[in-house]
């Protein structure tokens, strides 16, 4: 059994915070709260630490706190509210759809059914001094969401799998904040997403290669979605709508997946692919960068109405 990795040491220079009352070296005492800088880092795992007083303390890693940290665990989280994440997306999910292998149509007996999500943090979630979190994972098993900004703004960067939750063809939840959002499709769809979807499959492809050496033989069900991926981009740029159910090129793809492709075929597969989006970009009707005016202006407006309906 493998021992659990160390966390990185904390170099010289570093500000810290005391946790804890200690002694100096001259066996006067330290009071918490006291801040300095690591002088050193001792061969038995401690920490060399100056006070801005000039005396010299020698610590474990438990007993100090990087000073930001410090400040923001006393300063503000120990005193503000915490939001519920769980509440959050129970109580103001706008918008939530079946992604994955069930909405792709490649699901076998065994596939999960993974939902993706967006919730709409009501105004008063903003006033305080900490923010309601851009994402949740939860509250149900494989259920994730987003704040309804961050989507918006991983969404105009044109992220493939934000792109897919919109465009999924189950769809769990929509109130008319969320039936806004579908309307706003078109604004979030521009020519980027030939880097976004490229950049990420080439990437990735790059890891599967070095598996390949390692290993003898990729995860074939990573392969798969990557080449699934890149049909999605083909057709997104071609007319504005990612393929999300691969339809005819399901066998072709669940062949790919059970390893009974040589890995030839599959890489020829890809380049080609990577040429029809090359090709496609060329003539795409999409613009060359989303529609971020149209967004934001939809946003704030959703924002306001949250407001207004707070403060009545």
């Amino acid at each position: 059994m493998t021992s659990p990795p160390r966390a990185p040491r904390l170099p010289p220079g570093t500000q810290v915070v005391l946790r804890e009352d200690v002694a100096d070296a001259a066996g006067d005492l330290v009071r918490r709260g006291a801040t300095g800088q690591v002088a050193g880092d001792r061969a038995d795992g401690r920490y060399a630490v100056r006070t801005v007083d000039g005396r010299d303390v020698v610590l474990r890693r438990e007993q100090i706190a990087l000073r930001r940290a410090y400040q923001q665990d006393v300063a503000v989280d120990a005193g503000a509210p915490v939001h519920d994440p769980a509440a959050l997306v129970r109580e103001h999910t706008v918008y939530a759809a079946v992604v994955g292998s069930r909405a792709f149509g490649l699901a076998t007996e065994t596939s999960d059914v993974d939902t993706r999500g967006v919730y709409l943090a009501p105004a008063p979630a903003f006033w305080g001094l900490v923010p309601p979190p851009t994402h949740v994972e939860g509250p149900e098993p494989e259920w994730f969401s987003w704040e309804l900004g961050r989507f918006c703004e991983l969404a105009l960067k044109s992220n493939p799998n934000l792109l897919e939750v919109l465009h999924s063809p189950l769809v769990v939840a929509c109130t008319p904040v969320g039936e806004e959002l579908l309307a706003l499709r078109p604004a979030f769809a521009s020519r980027l997403a030939h880097q976004t979807f490229n950049g990420y499959v080439l990437s990735q492809f790059t890891k599967i290669e070095a598996d390949l050496r390692r290993d003898g033989a990729p995860r074939w069900k990573h392969v798969m979605h990557l080449l699934r991926l890149l049909l999605s981009a083909r057709d997104l740029l071609r007319t504005g709508t990612p393929m999300v159910d691969v339809g005819t090129y399901r066998e072709r793809l669940l062949a790919v997946r059970s390893g009974a492709v040589a890995w030839a075929d599959v890489e020829a597969w890809r380049l080609a692919l990577h040429a029809d989006l090359d090709e496609a970009v060329a003539t795409s009707p999409l613009p060359e960068a989303p529609d971020v005016v149209r967004v934001d202006a939809w946003l704030r407006d959703v924002r306001a109405r949250s407001a207004a309906e707070a403060l009545r």
